[in-house]
């Protein structure tokens, strides 16, 4: 299934759309200066709009701090709950109502790449939403004990 990706970071703009699939957009308020590590410019939820197929849907990121569950995404449209949680360090899992769907993985330039988990006949709702998830804020994350290590190195003269 073709999936188009329009992003565009520094005026903080996502469509994503395809054949057969609904249009996902996520906006990011005007005013603030993009955050350049987020692909979006943010991680605020305030500051962002989630709609599919223009009707309104929740988005809340986590903060991106030490936890690597601190860098998952939930979004919820029409009743249904995803989640976008990292699960290495490239690759995020999405998943739908507690159930995961597949893999993503994006470095944050515009491009997804899926791995659909066998027998779980992801939707289009769900290749959309999962696909805006992983644009907007990338995937993967680095275990805590991997952060901490790295915090300790940097004190150490």
């Amino acid at each position: 299934m073709y999936v188009q990706i329009d992003l565009d970071g520094p005026a903080g703009t996502l469509r994503v759309s395809g054949y057969e699939m609904p249009t996902v957009e996520l906006l990011r308020a005007p005013g603030d200066e993009p955050d350049p590590l987020i692909p979006i410019g943010t991680r605020a939820a305030g500051r962002l709009t989630l709609t599919v197929d223009g009707a309104p849907a929740r988005i809340r990121p986590g903060r991106g701090r030490l936890l690597r569950r601190s860098y998952r995404v939930d979004a919820v449209f029409s009743g249904i709950r995803y989640r976008l949680v990292p699960c290495s360090y490239v690759e995020s899992r999405l998943l739908r109502d507690g159930r995961p769907l597949g893999t993503l993985e994006s470095s944050g330039d515009g491009k997804v790449d899926a791995e659909w988990a066998t027998g779980t006949g992801p939707e289009p709702l769900d290749r959309a939403v999962g696909t805006a998830l992983a644009a907007a804020f990338g995937t993967g994350a680095a275990p805590w004990w991997d952060t901490a290590t790295n915090i300790v190195a940097e004190l150490i003269p």
